[in-house]
């Protein structure tokens, strides 16, 4: 047994070096600039404007950055809506940016811009071939003419895919966040979270909550298997970081318990489909996210237990979460997300666009891409 638990810790130390080498011999984003930033508003709603000039003044991103689109105000929209209101009018003033010399690799949308895309009429909601998708993940392909809207498109700069040919090139991806929640108030703090905890460095305790104890996958091994060990591996790699003044991993059936996670800094875990458990004491400037679906369905919804609301509710700076099932696979493995985040040599908006899956898909960043909690080593 001590053999075998060696030998993984060993594969682990192995993988992260790799990660770490992809980053360095092939970095596929580095250094975003706020120069490199675009906001989308929805001047419908006054707050988020507000929210948006606050946001570019706080990081420094051109006033003429700020592109305002008209439409809903509900957290889903259309696929018409989307189309017309907010990807034509995105595109139009990226193009423009693009003619006078601007180089664009980021959007952030604002409170009040839509969450979700509906299906049209006539096609599928929800499956593989679900059209619904985050207007977040949409918009990351804006510079795209033309994709299926059924299903996922993979991601050119996931690092799992790096010589893998995909439907769209990286020429046509965005880095998209999200800077939302559940009042303007939980928006200011996520702003002003990611700047004040820069400067000093986030600090705390990472916890990592699996369902099994860690075994050697085997090659018919499911999904579930293979991220409950994702979560082991990113226990181990954190630890041999030895960035965190402490790791944790429970690896019971169960959830964490309340008081089991103080100074929480980094977690991740499952599954508690739409029901916050509060385990947590959460340090400023902490990154969550829990693997469920449907936990950033919506952000705004009085007494809502989705993980997303709940997390950002409760004080952390960034979050991520689907808008509808999004399959387990569509979650960026812990076990790259974390260890490139503590690395510190990409920001968190870069850090989500190298371990995220899929685009035209489910899944939401909420917090600032800008924020780098951990300077580089």
């Amino acid at each position: 047994m001590q053999g075998s638990t060696g030998q993984r810790r060993c594969q682990k130390l192995i993988l992260l070096v790799c990660v770490l080498c992809a980053l360095v011999v092939a970095p596929p984003a580095a250094a975003l600039e706020p120069a490199e930033v675009v906001v989308v508003v929805n001047e419908e709603n006054p707050e988020g404007l507000a929210l948006a000039r606050r946001y570019l003044r706080k990081r420094s991103i051109p006033a003429d950055q700020l592109v305002r689109v008209r439409t809903s105000l509900a957290e889903r929209c259309t696929r018409a809506e989307y189309e017309a209101e907010i990807r034509r009018p995105v595109r139009a003033a990226l193009d423009r940016l693009g003619a006078g010399g601007r180089r664009i690799r980021c959007l952030v949308s604002l409170y009040g811009l839509p969450l979700a895309v509906h299906a049209a009429p006539g096609e599928q909601a929800g499956g593989a071939a679900d059209t619904r998708a985050s207007v977040d993940s949409e918009l990351a392909l804006v510079l795209a003419d033309d994709y299926p809207l059924a299903g996922w498109i993979a991601n050119p700069y996931f690092l799992g895919f790096r010589d893998q040919e995909t439907p769209v090139d990286r020429d046509h991806v965005l880095m998209v966040a999200r800077l939302d929640g559940p009042d303007p108030a939980a928006v200011r703090r996520l702003m002003d979270d990611a700047r004040a905890v820069e400067r000093r460095g986030l600090a705390g305790t990472a916890c990592f909550d699996a369902r099994w104890r860690d075994r050697p996958l085997t090659p018919g091994a499911d999904g579930y298997r293979r991220y409950d060990s994702a979560l082991h591996a990113a226990a181990s790699m954190l630890r041999i970081g030895g960035r965190l003044s402490s790791v944790r991993l429970d690896d019971r059936e169960g959830l964490f318990r309340p008081g089991d996670c103080p100074e929480s800094a980094l977690y991740c875990g499952w599954y508690s489909l739409s029901r916050y458990v509060d385990g947590f004491t959460w340090v400023r400037g902490a990154v969550a996210y829990h693997l469920a679906s449907g936990e950033c369905a919506t952000l705004r919804t009085p007494g809502s237990q989705v993980w997303c609301q709940r997390l950002i509710e409760e004080g952390v700076a960034a979050t991520i979460g689907p808008v509808n099932e999004p399959y387990l696979q569509a979650f960026p493995p812990p076990d790259l997300f974390f260890p490139t985040l503590v690395e510190g040599w990409l920001s968190l908006g870069e850090t989500w666009l190298v371990t995220l899956l899929y685009l035209s898909w489910q899944m939401v960043l909420i917090g600032d891409p800008l924020y780098r909690p951990f300077a580089p080593r």
